[in-house]
């Protein structure tokens, strides 16, 4: 490539960067307060984390889309971890706060040394997806005092916030309804017909012009107030151990939720420009970047899907965008504070309300319960749990719950008969397959289970069910789906084998994975069961032994010699 194309492609992608840095600039500046605010701080503190942390992640991570800042389910995080130690807004809960985010930075940054970022893989989708929709709700009702006029408990429990919404229903400060409702709609409205234009930041301006020229504060609108002018001064957290035993649950707990919502959004955008995203390495990013940023007083970061988007759709290009944005950020700290000081509590809280809830997904509820119901509880456990125990617990119930479904899963290996299907010339599933040929004298089954000490149990009742049929003389069961197999399940296999054979009955295993075939023979099969040839397949066993005759069309004519009423 010559100097003049590549140069006149480094000013279009400066240009690319500068527009979406200016777009996410007016978008952060209205978020990043109302986040703070949302989580108990004063609203300067979202403009803090709107810089450091911006420039950390633009030096080290590997995506080059994914807007780092404030974010609403974070914020609600460290409203619910930290409330319950100190009260919000005060000079303990801050400190409590910038603590947390370094604490959840060095966590972080341990994950990516450690290279554990393929952890996330253990939090289902179904447990995101649920966690998010109902904290979102949470989100939208936690700052209905605000779009109220009235003061509410700082618990985060959906029904205890209604019950005290409607005891204070006489204390409804009318004016600030009116003004919040104003600005929802307007907000919505700009979603949908000028969705360029950058309507949060609409909203701040008429908001403030609004207070300032009919005098609404006076009017006891709650009003944003004094905002400080300048960039906080370096101050390390004080880590304590007792602030540490406090806030280490959740550290760890926003630490894992950040880098999963920021690495969901980045891969997806990478995906779409073809390029990778590393694990580690963003772990790493972000841990740096809330470690750092908690030196100048911001609070937990992570990336944002919103802005993410938007970056993405605006045509940022590199990490360049987050640089300006930061840069522009710090701008309004040294000089436009004081702009922000008639802007109304009501509008911020209607900037959270419509920012979070599209984060409500009943149609995801909906599409795994079509697809898989397993799936669609962990969902709706998740989401009950996240409404009406707490937002903490959510996503760590919803673990639980995932892990114990699946548990009780494992206990029941799939196990199917099987008949021989003759115009497809092979074995199927008699419960899919009304036509296949089964024998009472030759009975198949196959396993689509690894066997282990929890289900080993749930295979030998299904055998000594089917063995109640005194014509029984043969029992094969294919292992193709069988990919491990541990000493408790070979020891009650010989005991199976060994028993039936006091019975007249052989049991014989066909196509036995190599894996399988060594961890067996470890144990002595080759010498003890001379007649297993495992490695063979149903149709080469069934000719070894001399069986085939039994699954033909010809046998079918003989009387009470099969049956097809077993099912699993």
């Amino acid at each position: 490539m010559t100097i003049k194309p590549l140069l006149n492609e480094r000013k279009s992608v400066l240009k690319r960067d500068l527009i979406a840095g200016l777009t996410l600039f007016v978008m952060l500046i209205p978020q990043g307060m109302a986040y703070a605010m949302l989580a108990g701080l004063p609203p300067v503190m979202g403009l803090y984390a709107s810089t450091i942390p911006l420039f950390v992640y633009a030096l080290l991570g590997s995506s080059k889309h994914l807007s780092v800042g404030p974010t609403a389910i974070t914020s609600l995080l460290v409203f619910s971890g930290v409330s319950v130690y100190a009260d919000p807004g005060s000079s303990s809960y801050i400190s409590l706060v910038v603590t947390l985010a370094m604490m959840a930075g060095i966590i972080q940054v341990s994950f990516g040394l450690l290279k554990l970022g393929f952890i996330v893989k253990f939090i289902p989708q179904s447990v995101m997806n649920g966690y998010t929709s109902a904290a979102a709700i949470v989100i939208a009702i936690s700052q209905l005092k605000h779009l109220l006029g009235i003061d509410l408990g700082n618990y985060l429990q959906v029904h205890l916030l209604i019950i005290e919404i409607f005891q204070k229903t006489n204390d409804i400060h009318f004016l600030t309804f009116i003004l919040g409702v104003f600005c929802i709609l307007l907000l919505l409205v700009m979603k949908k017909w000028t969705p360029r234009i950058p309507s949060a930041l609409v909203v701040v301006i008429i908001t403030i012009a609004s207070v300032m020229f009919f005098r609404l504060e006076a009017q006891e609108i709650t009003i944003v107030g004094s905002v400080p002018r300048g960039f906080p001064a370096f101050a390390f957290p004080s880590l304590s151990i007792d602030t540490i035993q406090m806030l280490v649950p959740m550290a760890f707990t926003i630490a894992l939720l950040g880098f999963m919502e920021s690495l969901a959004i980045g891969k997806e955008v990478a995906r779409k420009e073809k390029y990778e995203i590393h694990p580690n390495k963003e772990f790493r990013a972000l841990g740096l970047s809330n470690i750092i940023g908690s030196l100048f007083g911001a609070f937990p970061v992570n990336g944002s899907f919103s802005r993410t988007a938007v970056n993405y759709q605006t045509g940022g290009a590199t990490q360049l965008a987050a640089v300006i944005t930061g840069c522009f950020v710090m701008l309004t700290l040294v000089f436009f504070t004081s702009v922000f000081y008639y802007l109304p509590n009501a509008a911020l809280a209607a900037i959270i309300i419509v920012a979070v809830y599209k984060l409500i997904d009943i149609k995801e509820m909906k599409y795994l319960f079509k697809v898989n119901a397993f799936e669609g509880w962990i969902w709706v456990a998740t989401f009950l749990i996240t409404l009406f125990v707490g937002i903490q617990w959510g996503i760590i119930m919803g673990a639980v719950f995932t892990l114990v479904l699946i548990i009780k899963k494992s206990a029941k290996p799939s196990i199917v008969q099987l008949g021989f299907v003759e115009k497809e010339k092979t074995f199927r599933d008699i419960s899919r397959y009304s036509e296949a040929i089964t024998a009472d004298e030759v009975v198949l089954l196959r396993i689509d289970s690894s066997l282990h000490f929890a289900n080993i149990s749930f295979l030998e009742e299904k055998v000594k069910r089917i063995l109640t049929n005194k014509s029984t003389q043969w029992l094969i069961i294919e292992m193709s789906g069988v990919n491990d197999i541990d000493t408790v399940s070979i020891q009650r296999l010989e005991e199976l084998i060994d028993f039936n054979r006091t019975m007249g009955v052989t049991i014989l295993f066909a196509n036995m994975k190599g894996s399988v075939r060594d961890t067996v023979n470890k144990v002595g099969w080759k010498s003890k069961y001379k007649e297993q040839q495992n490695h063979l397949t149903i149709d080469q066993l069934l000719k070894e032994k001399g069986l085939h005759s039994y699954f033909t069309s010809e046998y079918v004519t003989k009387p009470n010699k099969w049956v097809n009423d077993f099912s699993i």
